[in-house]
């Protein structure tokens, strides 16, 4: 009955309409009212009809020399405006309590200012911790020790890495604790090549972690998602086998969500 209810409430015309504007979107090039037609499963005068009203309000914009049609300048306004009004927050929240139902760790979301990282959401470990964790929400560190950290600075253009490396305050604070310009340097390499952030102890003693950047649809790093815990639950072959592969799968579905294509494809600088 619910399903009833809903088609009720369903303006036939809009719908269609909508239908084409996702096609031509999923199309990716200009294509003929008579291929519209076809994959929407609608009859040729009511596809023209359709595009030509969408064309009309610059929702879709018809190639004078073929006829074909393709998405407006309208369209890719709106499409634009709608990932820029998105919450980063509020859209990675089921995702993150999804990763820590899964791995019963710790999971994180941070941010970047400047050369620290900043926690703004946390899902705690469902499992006892007995070593102490630098990351809480609304904690600020260094981004150079830390898995989201790391992370977050390995998805910047290349000059603006440069400009955070050289403000850097190198402090050791395990012996893992990344110290020097050329190792930090090294390590963006490692992640910009593997996909993913590890932190083996580097910021506290015993702790573990995993991170990978969500990108946004101008190819930036919106924020990180991480999960940390202890490092005798945290082994390599937990790593290797299953943990990388959650996280960085977590983080790809968000960075879909929000319209940006998956860290490690971004185009060189």
């Amino acid at each position: 009955m619910a399903d009833v209810v809903e088609r009720r409430n369903i303006v036939q015309a809009v719908e269609r309409a909508l239908d084409l504007l996702v096609i031509l979107a999923q199309q990716g090039k200009p294509i003929s009212v008579t291929e519209a037609a076809t994959l929407a499963g609608l009859k040729l005068s009511t596809a023209h009809r359709l595009l030509n009203t969408m064309v009309l309000k610059g929702f879709v914009e018809q190639e004078p020399d073929t006829s074909r049609y393709r998405l407006g300048v309208a369209a890719i306004r709106l499409g634009g405006a709608a990932v820029e009004h998105m919450d980063i927050h509020t859209i990675s929240r089921p995702y993150l309590e999804q990763l820590a139902s899964t791995t019963e760790e710790t999971v994180n979301l941070a941010l970047l200012d400047g050369s620290e990282v900043v926690y703004i959401d946390q899902i705690e470990s469902s499992q006892m911790v007995v070593v102490n964790m630098f990351a809480r929400v609304g904690n600020r560190g260094p981004a150079y020790c830390t898995g989201s950290g790391k992370a977050l600075l390995a998805a910047l253009p290349d000059e603006e890495l440069e400009d955070i490396i050289q403000t850097i305050e190198f402090v050791k604070f395990t012996s893992e604790t990344i110290d020097t310009p050329e190792m930090l340097r090294k390590e963006i390499d490692k992640i910009r090549k593997d996909g993913y952030s590890l932190d083996l102890g580097e910021r506290d003693e015993g702790v573990r972690c995993v991170a990978v950047p969500i990108m946004n649809q101008h190819g930036l790093a919106e924020a990180a998602v991480s999960v940390a815990g202890p490092s005798h639950r945290l082994t390599n072959f937990y790593l290797n086998h299953e943990l990388i592969r959650l996280v960085q799968d977590t983080a790809h579905t968000i960075t879909g969500r929000i319209g940006g294509s998956a860290f490690g494809s971004r185009p060189s600088e």
